[in-house]
């Protein structure tokens, strides 16, 4: 059954910057999408908090190391509601390892999931919003690292940069069709994937950057909102940093 509701679509959104994504563009009025690789439990909390806003949900596994089939799973979504006008790119994958000792199937596999995953999300997405002639919005979920090296870990920060120039390449393409994409690139956030929770995040925790704590995972939400908004309009092919003012300082760097 399709709907004249808009629709949001947020990969891994069972849980951290996902999830909190979710429930923004629930509250703004979304129908959401919610996808999920291995925490079915995960997506089917975020999906309850979406319908007690007054929306609907609907879940789906999404499998982007198995490519191209997995990112079908945009289009079964896509499909189920009748339309798409939101997509975030926020499913991703991470491997660390000296620049030296780094296996080429590790590369790989960073890579397919950042990089590949996200531009057949993207073309699936896109290909419907040309469709449905109103527009729409892209947002991909980068890194500080799409701006700055992650020591020991060449493939992350290799993908995180591709990714943000996709979202350049993107942006000058889709633009004819008003499809807007931009990317956001978070700093230190409380999330799973950094074994943290938002109840985590203590001032004075993180002394090395500027603010001197992680982010919670609402602060980059709230930015993602926005990009989804109508206040958003005149605002394509940018990424914005949300950092703690990381950038700023760069602690990870450590000459040898």
């Amino acid at each position: 059954m399709g709907t004249t509701n808009k629709v949001a679509i947020v990969t891994a959104s069972d849980s951290g910057i996902g999830k909190q994504c979710a429930l923004v563009l629930a509250k703004q009025g979304y129908d959401i999408g919610i996808t999920w690789h291995s925490d079915d439990e995960g997506a089917k909390e975020v999906a309850q908090a979406v319908t007690s806003f007054g929306r609907r949900a609907e879940t789906v596994q999404l499998d982007l190391s198995n490519l191209p089939e997995g990112a079908q799973a945009i289009q079964t979504l896509i499909d189920r509601f009748g339309r798409i006008d939101v997509l975030v790119n926020n499913a991703g994958a991470m491997s660390k390892a000296p620049f030296l000792e780094m296996a080429f199937e590790d590369w790989r596999t960073v890579f397919t999931v950042d990089v590949d995953g996200a531009f057949l999300c993207a073309q699936i997405a896109a290909r419907k919003m040309v469709e449905q002639g109103e527009g729409g919005r892209i947002i991909n979920i980068t890194s500080v690292h799409e701006h700055t090296p992650l020591p020991e870990a060449s493939a992350y920060t290799a993908a995180k940069h591709a990714l943000g120039g996709l979202t350049k390449s993107m942006a000058m393409e889709l633009v004819q069709h008003k499809i807007l994409v931009n990317s956001v690139a978070p700093g230190a956030i409380a999330t799973p994937m950094n074994d943290m929770k938002d109840e985590d995040v203590e001032e004075g925790s993180m002394p090395t950057i500027p603010l001197a704590r992680p982010g919670h995972t609402q602060e980059i939400a709230s930015l993602v909102g926005w990009l989804s908004s109508e206040d958003a309009t005149y605002t394509t092919g940018q990424s914005f940093i949300v950092d703690g003012g990381f950038m700023l300082a760069n602690p990870q760097y450590k000459p040898q």
